[in-house]
């Protein structure tokens, strides 16, 4: 069993229904600290959050790409989980991550995911598309960035930067990420539940804030523009719903097919108008 501190970082703004479950599965699991950083709230998330501990970061006019490195700079130990107000760990997890991160060598790994409730086809959806094509653990070019360990020394070399990406910075980070030639990162064994939306907007609204992050992304780097335009004009409404279909997965075909056009759509919208 590890003996290693892990710090943890959460970062929300206006999570109050929400963030309590989260904060009380991560004190199952006993980290050396949790350190919330809220993006100024106008619900009750902060008043929630200093009832589980007393490092309460509030920020204002800020974004999420900052908010999570202030909060990692806050972190005072060598392991940092990246923790999302909608994800459920269960008891073991950190120690189960911490494992992936050390055996494997990892600067960063990320979990796999699993579904915390189903409760309509998008949720049935999202979770067959993780297990078609994120929960596959081993080295990978491109992860997301929470549920995650962190090295805290990897931020000597690289950090979340708000004047990069200022909606989303999670692509560009691990982009930035990749171009150096010693950083090794990937999928671990760990699988984290996530809690899914019931409503549909709510999905409609995370695609689209997906899809002005990829614009933004083309912009700022020319050079993998095709590429993420292949992405999302080929290969997330046709290629992924094709191998989805040949797995049975037919919940996941009308996800990615969904998540493809609307990412498109927005990604489209966002280099014409900031072009």
């Amino acid at each position: 069993m590890n003996k290693e501190k892990i710090s943890v970082v959460v970062c929300v703004k206006n999570e109050e229904s929400r963030i309590e479950e989260c904060l009380k599965r991560i004190q199952l699991n006993s980290p050396d600290e949790i350190i919330v950083v809220d993006g100024d709230s106008s619900d009750r998330t902060a008043e929630i959050a200093h009832m589980y501990t007393d490092k309460v970061i509030t920020t204002h006019n800020s974004n999420l790409t900052r908010d999570r490195q202030i909060g990692l700079n806050a972190a005072k130990n060598e392991y940092i989980a990246m923790i999302d107000g909608d994800h459920r760990l269960e008891k073991g997890d950190l120690d189960s991550l911490l494992n992936d991160l050390l055996d494997n060598q990892y600067a960063i790994v990320q979990s796999q995911l699993k579904s915390f409730c189903n409760t309509n086809w998008l949720n049935r959806g999202e979770e067959q598309m993780w297990e078609l094509f994120h929960n596959i653990p081993g080295p990978k070019d491109m992860i997301g960035v929470a549920p995650a360990m962190y090295r805290k020394s990897l931020f000597k070399r690289i950090q979340f930067d708000d004047t990069i990406t200022k909606t989303i910075d999670d692509t560009d980070f691990i982009y930035r990420l990749s171009l150096l030639p010693d950083i090794k990162y990937g999928i671990g064994d760990t699988k984290i539940a996530q809690f899914h939306t019931d409503a549909y907007r709510d999905y409609i609204k995370k695609f689209k804030w997906y899809g002005i992050g990829d614009g933004e992304f083309c912009i700022k780097h020319k050079k993998r523009a095709p590429s993420m335009w292949f992405h999302l004009l080929i290969r997330y409404p046709l290629l992924y719903p094709m191998r989805a279909i040949l797995a049975g997965k037919f919940y996941a075909a009308g996800y990615c097919f969904l998540q493809g056009v609307i990412r498109a759509r927005w990604m489209i919208a966002t280099s014409i108008k900031k072009e």
